[in-house]
């Protein structure tokens, strides 16, 4: 141990004396070193860290793929599957199901609209989490028709009742009805990769009214204990026959057209719907940033190795008074290792500043944010990289000067200071690793560059800088009749048009990108379709007068709605242009021509072309978009429908500033 400290006080002192060397080295080592530690720290927190549930490998999406269809996608749950999959399932422990939802609440403080979760009574238990105080929901509080109930989450009962125990039984206002709050969830509860919702509600459904369709809801299953996810698909599998046979069809479509659709299972780890596709994205840069730590590295032993070979002399003389080769090794090698742990020290400082910068840009498509973190393993990792940093940069000179030909090298420095062919050998090929890694990093950048380039030439189709969104509610308890609900959206559309700055405004159900989706197949009555034939999905928006202007959303042809068809539910519609194109060639054919729903629905003249919006991405083709009025009449098989929840978006320079904000709420 004595002999270990003195050679460790040793090489610190030449590093200390060698202060642009040591400084060189350590910011060469802590920038390989942090840059791979706070990747690693975004893939540990993103894939590696288990979800936040007991036992979360159980747990499963319940997901549904229909080739049918051609929708190029998954098809998520309706309550028909739900139904049969709970009753009949013979791999899953429970199953539940869930869906996102903005909720008015009032009657304490100032009003307000709040994120809310909707969940069935075996959603919560599926996952695990039990409430901090009360119950979850039971089966009566999930049936039409059942008591008005809701779970607080913790945020929210600290925020609003002030952490107050005794609130389990009071009674709060929502969407203009009484709710008895029945329970408030622990501090640690984290729906999925979910924007924390303030308020979990029942999901209501009548069983003997339910029918096909309605595949507008996410599911979650547990597997019981041995069940495979192999098993899952084929229960699965087995039980879809017994939906369609077992729930009517909707009217104005047949079960024909459910069975052409040609359902099939896709049950799958829970894990992939948080992540999504970025592991492959997240593992790719891994490898990326590997190569910046081995360019460190190689440079690294390149500096290690030239001080070595100044002190050429000194380790000559110390061998040939008896020094050991071992003793000569471990010197150069001790170095190496300080020089190593002290660079992944200063690069554990470099990630974790990073790792801050991340969590406060929040870059939108990265799941789990806030999993992201240095903890033990990312600590472990750092600790890992160091010794391996250490280990590759010290070898060279370690093989080169701790071997059989030190004891020529006391004759060879008496003749000349000049390095031979040999002596350059070893660095030529360091130099040489470098630059091809380099390269190779140069290309994998360069290429990136080239596709966020093009990117960001793409055309969304939309405008949106200079916009300001806003989700509002009318419940049906404070406002019941349809039309009323439409003129009171239009209201408050007058009324924000007069602040100043507004220059134009209009709302839909959804905006561009937010993740609203809404797919249902559309007939044309020009073309001919063989019995039970199902035409392709395509994506459905409900829009007021003045929305395309307002999101800079270009008519190609034709033109917008107006308010008096709207009150008079004449049946209008508006189609993108790659949907005029699909079925009609052109957008100036499409114009005139009548499309619908269903057989039950009225045939909807085509009124006008907007231009392709980019709604699902920029890097996804612009989807067909059919838009509808926010009144209509015998639609989707509804003798009136309304869109009680919709998205205002005003263009005012002044978007994004408190100030707006607050004008808007007076």
């Amino acid at each position: 141990m004595e002999a270990f400290t003195g050679q460790l006080k040793q090489v610190l002192r030449r590093l200390w004396r060698a202060p642009m060397f040591t400084c060189i080295t350590l910011i060469t080592l802590a920038v390989g070193i942090g840059a791979n530690t706070a990747v690693f720290s975004v893939v540990d927190g993103v894939l590696l860290k288990p979800l936040p549930y007991p036992h979360p490998k159980e747990l499963v999406g319940l997901w549904h793929v229909a080739p049918g269809l051609n929708l190029g996608g998954d098809i998520n749950m309706a309550p028909s599957n739900y139904f049969i999959y709970r009753e009949q399932n013979r791999t899953f422990r429970d199953v539940g199901l869930y869906g996102g939802d903005s909720v008015s609440v009032t009657g304490a403080g100032e009003p307000e609209q709040v994120r809310a979760l909707d969940v069935t009574d075996g959603l919560l238990p599926v996952l695990g989490i039990a409430p901090l105080l009360g119950r979850t929901f039971n089966a009566a509080e999930v049936k039409t028709g059942g008591p008005d109930t809701v779970i607080l989450t913790y945020g929210y009962w600290q925020r609003k009742f002030g952490s107050d125990r005794s609130v389990v039984g009071r009674s709060m206002t929502i969407d203009g009805k009484p709710h008895q709050i029945v329970g408030v969830m622990p501090k640690g509860f984290q729906f999925l990769d979910w924007e924390a919702p303030a308020l979990i509600l029942p999901l209501q459904f009548d069983r003997n009214k339910t029918t096909l369709g309605m595949f507008s809801y996410e599911g979650i299953a547990r597997l019981k204990p041995g069940a495979t996810m192999a098993e899952a698909n084929s229960d699965v599998a087995r039980m879809i026959p017994t939906v369609w046979e077992s729930f009517p069809t909707p009217p104005g479509f047949s079960a024909e057209l459910f069975k052409k659709a040609r359902l099939g299972p896709n049950v799958r780890p829970l894990m992939r719907d948080v992540v999504g596709d970025v592991g492959k994205l997240l593992y790719i840069l891994m490898g990326s940033i590997g190569m910046v730590l081995l360019i460190a590295c190689a440079n690294t032993a390149n500096l290690l190795l030239v001080r070595a070979e100044g002190r050429q002399q000194e380790l000559a003389i110390r061998s040939a008074l008896g020094a050991s080769r071992g003793r000569i090794g471990g010197e150069l090698l001790l170095e190496s290792i300080v020089v190593g742990l002290s660079g992944g020290v200063l690069g554990l400082a470099l990630a974790y500043g990073a790792l801050r910068l991340l969590v406060a840009i929040a870059p939108a498509g990265l799941p789990r944010i806030t999993d992201i973190g240095i903890n033990l393993p990312v600590l472990f990792f750092a600790l890992g990289v160091s010794l391996l940093a250490s280990l590759l940069a010290g070898c060279i000179p370690v093989l080169k000067y701790a071997g059989a030909r030190m004891g020529t090298s006391l004759r060879e420095g008496g003749r000349s200071f000049s390095q031979g062919r040999e002596r350059h050998r070893i660095r030529n090929i360091l130099v040489v690793a470098q630059v091809g890694l380099a390269f190779v990093l140069l290309i994998c950048a360069g290429l990136m560059l080239r596709t966020f380039s093009a990117l960001t030439h793409v055309n969304p189709g939309f405008e949106p800088g200079g916009v300001q969104t806003l989700r509002l509610t009318i419940p049906e308890a404070e406002v019941k009749d349809d039309e009323k609900v439409v003129r009171m959206q239009e209201a408050i559309m007058s009324k924000i048009a007069v602040i100043q700055g507004v220059s134009s405004l209009g709302f839909a159900n959804s905006v561009p990108m937010d993740g609203g989706q809404w797919h249902d197949p559309v007939f044309a009555q020009d073309r001919n379709y063989a019995e039970g034939e199902m035409p392709p999905l395509r994506l459905f928006k409900v829009v007021s007068p003045g929305q395309f202007h307002t999101l800079g959303v270009p008519l190609v042809a034709g033109r917008d709605f107006t308010w008096a068809e709207t009150y008079e539910r004449l049946p209008v519609g508006i189609v993108s242009e790659s949907f005029a194109r699909a079925y009609w060639g052109s957008p100036a054919n499409a114009l005139g021509k009548r499309i619908r729903v269903s057989s039950k629905d009225d045939w909807r003249e085509i009124v006008g072309v907007a231009g392709d919006v980019h709604d699902e991405g920029m890097n996804k083709d612009a989807p067909t978009i059919a838009y509808w009025p926010v009144l209509l009449n015998r639609f989707e098989s509804d003798m009136v429908h309304v869109s009680r929840t919709v998205v205002f978006s005003v263009r005012s320079p002044r978007a994004g500033s408190e100030g707006l904000m607050k004008e808007v709420r007076q």
